[in-house]
């Protein structure tokens, strides 16, 4: 039996469809084993020694053993993953797990193919080769990079930057590129500027034409730059008669663009269908994986010979002659760092033009389209220019217009830009020289000059790419990454940068300026894939890396996080404290300025929360405004300010704003009441204040237990309570109109979610991801206690600590130290022995022969 692995079942279903009978094929489920997620796991100081462990994940653990059992058993071992330097590393680690475990076959090759279709892989199984150790080295040294880059500057950031959640290799590069961007969008002066539109008629045809000549002299863009000096040459154009000049007719050819790579497919994929990176690469993997296209990570742009022609012959079947170039197209990218060790992205039968299904269908649309056309004619176009002048020839304007008079691969499909030009504008209609068109209208339109666009995923895509940061595989994950810590947010398409990811980059340009700078990063890029192409030492790089990194880190780490906020005080000034229209100082504090106090000046502070802006009067004067913490906004600062008394005391409501926000106060003292401000609450009035102070809201008694059913608003937004179980609603308005037939439907849903009749726990406090495991960090309600969770490790919270008032840090902290640990499963089997003195002597002996046993297998399981 030969044993065959890949990484995903539904590539393992084909492939052994594919091979038949003698072959097994499994899939690893993607990597079997990555770098625990704690200190040390890479350690420089032995020449790099990196330690691997198993994913706990049970479903990996169980696929791990059952690859192990059948290794035993087969004479051969095919490592068939990617052909990729991450299908290299799957492969390694495989083969590694394997002989550690003794259950390496005595044959073993890795096979690679592009597709996955019958002539591929059987094709690629008559063509073994060794594992290829430049790429595995690449993939040590780039997962050695990461660890150290994240698990060297995160413990920096927690303690000198509270709140910040993590930092990244590449991802910070692509956060400060963001953030640069919305720096110039701040900086940016608009200028104000008018354009002439002349409408005119010819044998009934309407077109425009712009004023481009005023008094003999040529108009630029910025020439009319006021209103007045717009109306008098509006008014030029008015008195004017205008004829045609000259008529100039010229070819233009257009070219297609090559077939997609991973890049420019996610960028298409964004501009077209809306998909985002992380989209577009799930529905390409299971493209992938049906055999109906080619490896979707690549940034290579030819197609192998015998797709090609396939391609024209399909060019030929759907269209006439003239639609297929005499001779084929080669491409050669221009993208800085491209490998181009595969094909570039393309059906794998030119003769379905269809495949899949929703999004997946329509993604393979637009790969099939793409592709087709990178091997059409050039499409004939015909740009006319038309030149009317006034009759003393001192002003004219100019009408442009285009035709396509042969479609060419135009005919199939069309590239997309973020930036779009029309002034080629539509088509003109006949004229000759002499004529006279009719004029209709003559307008002046104001216009000012725009910022540079906020980056979209495929503009910012494209600029990663083109500064050559980062590999293009992993583009997707960075992205979501950004957002996941919500360093950034999207609107309209486009990336804002957050509050948090301006401080996080302001720090990360201050302390580590070469870390985040482009060139470095980019010249990292190309060293590791040096290491790929076997013309550098991998361990070299990690070498001249920390030499420089290590000592920068301890020296920030040495500094005081009151020394490192002074520091970002400065540097953020200008965004912090922009000038004030009234004249003042920008730091001048408002509820000083308002209370008569004198000096009061504002400077940045950092707490445990994060950083906030408060004044220097403290605690006289208690102004604090939030910045780069959740729901901070630092362009609008309300005023403290009395709504009314409270009918039924007469004490005054008062709307008041703190470090965390707004909120409300009934009261002084420890007696006051107070409660936070919802972002939904529409306006807020007296009416509304008093409902938000009286909460929790009795809905009424559950008709099946009596007890009563709160209503209410927490930490993570409005709920039903019943028997210390809850419900989400979706909005404060429901806290007070949900009844009683709505809130016991929402609590018997909310438990049916939960399972068996229990309803599922809710999170106490929902944290950001683990930096190393990438997955959501929990704080919940335990049996025996609340614990902090990642989905993978459980991790008691100490009884000296409010569950609420568990930090990202401490979080990060308690589950790496106990997965330091190992599993906590082992310690859990020792009760079951208690029970053994009631059962007879017998029945010791072969408990006592089985644990032996376990041990072993502990051990293989942590190999």
């Amino acid at each position: 039996m030969q044993l065959v692995i890949v990484e995903s079942p539904a590539k393992a279903k084909t492939i052994e469809k594919y091979l038949g009978k003698d072959f097994k094929v499994l899939a690893s489920y993607g990597h079997i084993r990555d770098l625990p997620p704690k200190d040390g796991s890479v350690r420089p100081d032995e020449d790099f020694a990196m330690d691997w462990e198993i994913y706990s994940d049970q479903r990996k653990r169980s696929q791990v053993k059952a690859i192990a059992d059948a290794a035993k058993n087969a004479d051969r071992l095919v490592l068939a993953t990617d052909p990729d330097r991450e299908g290299e590393a799957i492969s390694w680690h495989v083969l590694d797990m394997l002989k550690k475990r003794k259950s390496l076959p005595t044959n073993v090759d890795r096979v690679t193919f592009n597709a996955i279709t019958k002539g591929a892989v059987t094709e690629a199984m008559k063509k073994p080769r060794a594992l290829d150790q430049d790429l595995i080295d690449a993939y040590l040294a780039r997962r050695a990079l990461d660890y150290l880059f994240g698990f060297t500057l995160s413990p920096v950031l927690w303690r000198k930057l509270p709140g910040a959640k993590s930092a990244g290799r590449v991802q910070s590069v692509a956060l400060r590129i963001i953030v640069d961007r919305e720096r110039e969008i701040e900086a940016f002066k608009a200028e104000e500027y008018w354009s002439i539109i002349a409408s005119f008629e010819q044998d009934g045809t309407p077109f425009t034409a712009r004023l481009v000549t005023l008094d003999g002299k040529k108009l630029d863009k910025m020439t009319l730059g006021d209103e007045g000096s717009a109306m008098a040459a509006k008014q030029a154009v008015e008195d004017g008669r205008f004829t045609v000049e000259g008529i100039e007719t010229k070819p233009v050819k257009r070219n297609p663009a090559p077939p997609f790579t991973t890049s420019t497919l996610q960028q298409e994929a964004a501009r077209k269908l809306g998909f985002s990176a992380s989209h577009t690469m799930r529905c390409a993997q299971g493209l992938y994986e049906a055999g109906t296209i080619t490896y979707m990570r690549t940034d290579g742009v030819s197609m192998d010979q015998s797709a090609i022609d396939a391609c024209r012959d399909a060019i030929t079947d759907r269209y006439s002659a003239e639609y297929r170039p005499e001779k084929p197209r080669y491409y050669k990218t221009k993208a800085k760092n491209a490998q181009e060790a595969h094909e570039a992205i393309r059906p794998t039968d030119f003769r379905k033009d269809k495949a899949g299904s929703g999004d997946e269908a329509r993604l393979y649309d637009l790969i099939f389209k793409r592709a087709l056309a990178s091997q059409m004619a050039t499409a004939q176009l015909e740009r006319t220019t038309v030149t009317l002048t006034e009759g003393s020839g001192q002003h004219s304007l100019r009408a442009t217009g285009q035709v396509v008079k042969f479609p060419g691969f135009l005919a199939v499909y069309q590239e997309s830009f973020d930036d779009k030009d029309d002034e080629d504008g539509g088509l003109l209609p006949h004229m000759r020289e002499g004529d006279a068109p009719a004029r209709k209208s003559v307008e002046a339109n104001q216009h000012f000059t725009q910022p540079p666009p906020r980056y979209s995923e495929a503009s910012l895509v494209k600029q990663l790419e083109e500064l050559g940061i980062g590999r293009p595989s992993t583009y997707a994950s960075t992205i979501q990454t950004l957002r996941d810590r919500e360093y950034v947010r999207i609107e309209k398409n486009r990336f804002f940068a957050e509050e948090s990811g301006r401080l996080l980059t302001a720090f990360l340009e201050r302390f580590f300026p070469t870390y985040v700078a482009y060139d470095f990063t980019a010249g990292m890029e190309e060293e590791l894939d040096d290491v790929s192409g076997g013309r550098a030492e991998w361990k070299a790089i990690l070498e001249a890396f920390w030499k420089d990194f290590k000592p920068k880190s301890d020296e920030v780490m040495e500094q005081k996080p009151s020394d490192i906020t002074a520091v970002l005080d400065t540097f953020l000034s200008d965004y912090l404290f922009p000038e004030r229209e009234d004249g003042k100082d920008a730091r001048f504090c408002p509820l000083c300025d308002k209370e008569g106090r004198a000096g009061g000046r504002l400077h940045l502070r950092g707490g445990r929360f994060g950083a906030f802006v408060a004044c220097e009067n403290y605690p006289e004067c208690k102004f604090t405004r939030r910045f780069a913490q959740p729901g901070s906004d630092s362009d609008e600062v309300a005023e403290d300010a009395v709504l009314g008394n409270d009918p039924e005391t007469g004490l005054p409501v008062e709307r008041k704003t703190g470090r965390f926000g707004p909120y409300l106060q009934l009261g002084e003292g420890k007696e006051a009441k107070r409660a936070s401000i919802p972002k939904d609450v529409p306006e807020l009035d007296l009416e509304m204040a008093l409902k938000l102070l009286s909460l929790p809201r009795i809905v009424g008694q559950h008709p099946e237990t009596g007890n009563d059913i709160e209503a209410s608003i927490g930490r993570y937004g409005p709920y039903l309570r019943h028997d210390g179980k809850y419900a989400k609603l979706t909005s404060t308005a429901d806290v007070f109109d949900t009844g009683m037939n709505a809130a016991v439907t929402l609590l018997a849903e909310a438990a049916q979610k939960g399972g068996r009749g229990r309803a599922k726990a809710e999170p106490i406090k929902v944290l950001g991801k683990h930096p190393t495991s990438e997955a959501e960090m929990k704080v919940m309600p335990g049996r025996y206690g609340p614990y902090v969770t990642d989905g993978t490790t459980n991790a008691t919270i100490p009884k000296d600590v409010k569950p609420e008032d568990v930090t990202e840090e401490q979080a990060i902290e308690l589950i790496n130290a106990r997965a330091a640990k190992g599993p906590a499963k082992k310690k859990k089997k020792a009760p079951a022995k208690k029970k053994a003195p009631a059962k007879k002597a017998a029945a010791k002996k072969p408990a006592a022969k089985k644990a032996p046993a376990k041990k072993a297998a502990a051990k293989k399981a942590d190999d």
